[in-house]
Parts: structure tokens; C-alpha cells; sequence
């Protein structure tokens, strides 16, 4: 792992007390629901239970919510708008694919089509929308590198829809060998390396990797920030570690929380929207904190 010393830079530590989150911060990584078992499911039980979740961080200063759920684990842009027009918190939704979890969640199309014939599946969504609801970017899911050919051919048509559309690409990725061989893709379809996040980057701990990717242009996202200690340890050492390699305009954060899951009682547990706000936040500085939450994520998706 990379060593660098911290003790070096200075950061301001803000206590809870004294933080005022601004109203126009911006929630890149989230779920509504994601449903690994393919349950049915209420979509009144889902509004109930998650309305009050984005209420909370409405209230908190959260203009634009980003649910991470692509299709066929249960992207349901309806609830979506539904749950906007509830609460006043801009939802957005996305168009690709998911491979992780060794392609459990791909339909037999995407083992059969081209990168090209994909690539025109997701631009379609684009202009037409999904069930009214236009898609703002693109999720895809990779497993660990080096990657296989199917994963590199998710990628590949990502990259082209990306090319077409101008949408940011937000990819599901294992490691840090994975996130160099996706950018190496992006690269040689001549797409922007801006227009690609490497999501659950927190997941390596191998800061180099961090370096390599920010360095060649791509945004790299620290965003499974919770309340326990160690999570928040961990991903103020990575934003500090950006911060100090002069790295933090190419650095996104948010949760992965949220999660409402079909086919468990109650929706099973739901991680809160709103501790990002109330436990990491105020470990910012006031300049990190308009970085990370304001300017950066429309500077990676736009607004």
C-alpha cells in the first residue's frame, strides 16, 4: 500500500454543532431498492418506508438524489418520480447493466449481443426514456480484475453509449486492477476518461491505485460512508489522502445506503440517507465539504 504522510496538511475539524449543510448538495450513489432475490414487491409499501428517509435529508440540504439501480435488480423509475414529486428531492435514474456478481443479474441478451448492439439498447432508454422517466447516466457493474471478456464488453458498450449521449458512466467496481483495465477501455473508444467513476473505490486500500485513476482523468468515489468509527476513519483517510495529492476536484463520496429489499420482512434493514450529513460532514472542511457535495457532482454528472 501507498504511504503518505498526513500529519503534513492541516485540516479543519469542524464540530457537529457548528456545521450548516448549504441547500444544493448532491447524493451521487444511493438505492431506493435493489432486489437480489427477483421478489415481487409493493410499491405503496416501498413509498412508505423510503419517503421519510428522503424527507430527512431534504431538510438536511440534499437537492439531487442519484439511485445507483440499474436494470433487472430492480430499477423502478416509476417509484422514482413518484418519490420526487413527494419530496422535492430531484431523483434521477440511470440506463446499462450489472455483471458483478459473476452476471448473475445480466439478461441472456447481453451475453449474445456486440458492445455496439448494447450501446443502442442504452441510447434508446436515453431518448425514450424509461417509463416516462429519461435516464440521467449510466450504471454498470464489473467483477474484480483482471476482467473477463463479458465484463470488458459491459464496459465497452458503456463507453460508447457515453460517447453518444454525453452521459457519466458510474461502474460497480471490485478493485483497483479492475478500475486501470476500465479506464484502458474508455481510453480506446475515445470517450472522455471524465465521463467514468470508479464506484466503491473505498473498497481498495491500496491508495496508488486511487492516485493512477484520479491522475488519468477519471472520478474516483469513496461512498460507502456510514456512522461506525471505522467507516468514517477510513474514508476521511482517503479524502485526505486526495486532498493532499492535490486530487480532490477528481473525488466523489456518498453512502450506498438506502435499500429496500423484496422478498425480506419489511423491506429487511435500510441503512438511513442522512449520515453523511450528520457524522462525516462536519469532519470536513468547509472547502472540502463544497467540493465533495456541491461542485463536484455536477462537474462528474452534470446538473
Amino acid at each position: 500500500m501507498l504511504s503518505v504522510d498526513l500529519s503534513r496538511r492541516q485540516f479543519s475539524m469542524l464540530p457537529a454543532a457548528a456545521f450548516a449543510a448549504p441547500a444544493t448538495t448532491v447524493l451521487v450513489h444511493e438505492h431506493v431498492l435493489v432486489n437480489f432475490l427477483r421478489a415481487s414487491y409493493d410499491p405503496d409499501a416501498v413509498f412508505a418506508k423510503v419517503k421519510p428517509k428522503l424527507d430527512a435529508v431534504a431538510r438536511l440540504g440534499c437537492k439531487r438524489f442519484q439511485d445507483c439501480t440499474p436494470n433487472f435488480i430492480g430499477r423502478d423509475a416509476k417509484l422514482l418520480r413518484r418519490l420526487q414529486d413527494a419530496t422535492g428531492i430531484e431523483i434521477w435514474t440511470n440506463t446499462g447493466l450489472y455483471a458483478a456478481r459473476n452476471h448473475e443479474y445480466l439478461p441472456p441478451y447481453a451475453k449474445q449481443e456486440s458492445p455496439e448492439q448494447l450501446a443502442r439498447r442504452w441510447v434508446a432508454e436515453w431518448r425514450n426514456g424509461v417509463d416516462g422517466v429519461k435516464p440521467r447516466f449510466i450504471k454498470i457493474g464489473v467483477n474484480r480484475g483482471p476482467l473477463g471478456e463479458l465484463d470488458r464488453k459491459i464496459v465497452k458498450a458503456a463507453a460508447l453509449c457515453a460517447r453518444e449521449t454525453g452521459l457519466t458512466i458510474a461502474s460497480h467496481t471490485g478493485n483497483g486492477v479492475a478500475a486501470m483495465e476500465q479506464i484502458a477501455i474508455v481510453a480506446e473508444t475515445k470517450t472522455p476518461i471524465g465521463k467514468f467513476v470508479w464506484v466503491h473505490a473505498d473498497g481498495e486500500k491500496d491508495h496508488g491505485f486511487h492516485k493512477k485513476a484520479a491522475e488519468a482523468g477519471a472520478w474516483v468515489e469513496f461512498d460507502h460512508i456510514g456512522p461506525a468509527k471505522a467507516a468514517l476513519d477510513w474514508h476521511l483517510e482517503c479524502v485526505r489522502f486526495m486532498d493532499a495529492g492535490n486530487l480532490l476536484r477528481r473525488t466523489l463520496i456518498s453512502q450506498d445506503a438506502g435499500y429496500y429489499k423484496p422478498g425480506e420482512p419489511d423491506g429487511g434493514s435500510f441503512k438511513d440517507y442522512d449520515h453523511l450529513y450528520t457524522k462525516f460532514a462536519p469532519l470536513l472542511s468547509p472547502s472540502q465539504h463544497k467540493t465533495l457535495l456541491q461542485e463536484n457532482p455536477y462537474a462528474a454528472f452534470g446538473k
